[in-house]
């Protein structure tokens, strides 16, 4: 594919996610796949509390390196939650005008929830050739830890791999699932744009894409220069 045929195809993709109308905020329904709140309940050194949780399922997320381009690959997605976070108003309808699509939209590792009863590492291979089209081996993901994707309403396990791909195995332009309506931009930054990235005051990234950038830069110098 042309880079002006890719870039055009960005280009509708950026339109699409950011398409968005009728917005309205309402209570959570009680059969929710996604996530089931619960209250706990305990007495913690005598002391009698309560505390509201969600059960989420578990996750993967890998940090991606092309040995090829020699850049770090990344995905960009509209995100509710984010945007939920930056409304003043909780409930009701949403001014699009006054609050952007934009303020959604994050820049993520390619990851994926655990759903299926496969080896973690096979869900991980699952998701990057859903997300980012590459088709890489089972064997070229390292497992590096597994940690609490969250630890206030959520706690939830994520594990994290770090896998290198090359040209030769990117078989389809990724984007996410066309069944789960999924909008994903896959993003390449040269280490140098991730190192500028990071280093901005204010980033729209969950914190393991600083982690990425920690694990990354000690541990893989030699694609650092």
């Amino acid at each position: 594919m042309s880079e002006a045929n890719t870039d055009r195809e960005t280009k509708i993709l950026r339109e699409k996610m950011q398409d968005l109308k009728d917005v309205e905020i309402g209570p959570l329904p009680p059969n929710s796949p996604w996530v089931r709140p619960v209250r706990m309940q305990f007495r913690q050194a005598g002391k009698l509390k309560k505390w509201d949780l969600l059960r989420i399922h578990d996750s993967v997320a890998m940090i991606v390196f092309n040995v090829t381009q020699r850049k770090l690959i990344f995905v960009s997605q509209f995100r509710p939650a984010v945007f939920y976070a930056s409304l003043p108003e909780k409930q009701g309808k949403v001014d699009l005008q006054q609050y952007p699509p934009s303020l959604g939209v994050t820049l993520e590792l390619c990851a994926g929830i655990v759903d299926k009863d496969l080896p973690i590492a096979e869900i991980a291979r699952e998701e990057l050739l859903e997300e980012c089209g590459y088709n890489a081996p089972v064997s070229n993901f390292v497992k590096l830890h597994t940690c609490r994707s969250g630890v206030g309403p959520t706690g939830a396990m994520e594990t994290l791999f770090y896998v290198e791909v090359t040209d030769e195995m990117r078989v389809n332009s990724g984007g996410g699932s066309e069944v789960e309506g999924e909008l994903i931009e896959v993003v390449e930054l040269s280490v140098n744009e991730f190192k500028e990235y990071i280093n901005r005051p204010s980033i729209q990234s969950p914190p393991e894409v600083l982690f990425a950038a920690s694990w990354f830069f000690h541990n893989k110098p030699e694609h650092c220069s």
